[in-house]
């Protein structure tokens, strides 16, 4: 065979493997795409079902399906203010920094400071934000104020609906309270992130307050605290749990008939 057949031949394998790359892409991603958005429907479909639901159904629920000893966060995990909050876990990890730390002051360490922003303690997670998530942070304890009056304005803005987070986590609080933004954490911070704290991962399994929270989870939070249901049993745990609190309505209904008091939301269905 000449050297022009073969060169030829080698052309033509080039340019098969290329269409079969552009071929297994196109498939890849068209996978992906669909994956995304059953992902979406999924979500959709469980803050439904959760929408309207207590902490304490929704504990009740978790005990129908044999998950007596799981999913109730330390109840040290309490919110800025009294609020209710149903989401799908969207996960954070940041680790204490361990330096070096800085020499720079004054306008060196603005500078500085920025760097660290950039580098080490960055919010990537933040780009990911969906309609409907729950932002859950593991800080590893540190007290140090990740989150502020800004940063969770500007997730509020992605659609974010809450946030829980260990340690403390969160500072300007008279702002966040005002702007009514949920926050649930063990206490509050003054300090900023700089040589505390650096960005490990996301989108992983995390622990807050004793619990495991799984990206995908569904998490309910409001005056009782924060409880994270498993994605494998949120609609079993959705099914009973609703029953409880229609039963509970009920209830409660008619003894606000026996004492003349007007009917509200919380006994009506």
């Amino acid at each position: 065979m000449n050297k022009k057949k073969i060169l030829l031949i080698a052309g033509a394998i080039l340019l098969s493997l290329n269409v079969l790359n552009v071929s297994f892409a196109t498939v890849n991603g068209e996978s992906e795409a669909g994956d995304a958005a059953q992902t979406r429907a999924e979500n959709k479909e469980l803050l439904e079902l959760f929408k309207n639901l207590r902490v304490a159904d929704v504990r009740d629920g978790m005990d129908w399906v044999g998950y007596h000893n799981f999913g109730s966060l330390d109840p040290e995990v309490r919110p800025l203010f009294r609020t209710k909050v149903v989401g799908i876990a969207r996960t954070a990890r940041y680790l204490p920094f361990e330096g070096p730390y800085p020499l720079e002051r004054d306008d060196d360490y603005t500078a500085w400071q920025g760097w660290y922003y950039g580098n080490v303690c960055t919010y990537p997670w933040m780009d990911d934000i969906e309609e409907g998530d729950f932002i859950a942070i593991d800080v590893s304890g540190v007290n140090v104020g990740l989150l502020g009056s800004e940063n969770t304005l500007r997730a509020l803005l992605k659609g974010a609906r809450g946030f829980v987070i260990n340690g403390s986590g969160i500072r300007d609080t008279d702002e966040v309270i005002n702007q009514k933004i949920p926050v649930w954490s063990h206490f509050v911070a003054q300090s900023m992130v700089q040589a505390k704290i650096r960005f490990d991962a996301k989108d992983i399994p995390i622990a807050i307050g004793g619990v495991a929270i799984y990206p995908g989870d569904v998490i309910v939070a409001d005056g009782d605290g924060v409880i994270v249901v498993p994605r494998k049993v949120a609609k079993q745990v959705a099914k009973f749990a609703s029953g409880i609190l229609d039963s509970d309505k009920d209830t409660r209904k008619s003894l606000y008939e026996k004492l003349n008091w007007e009917l509200d939301e919380s006994v009506t269905k």
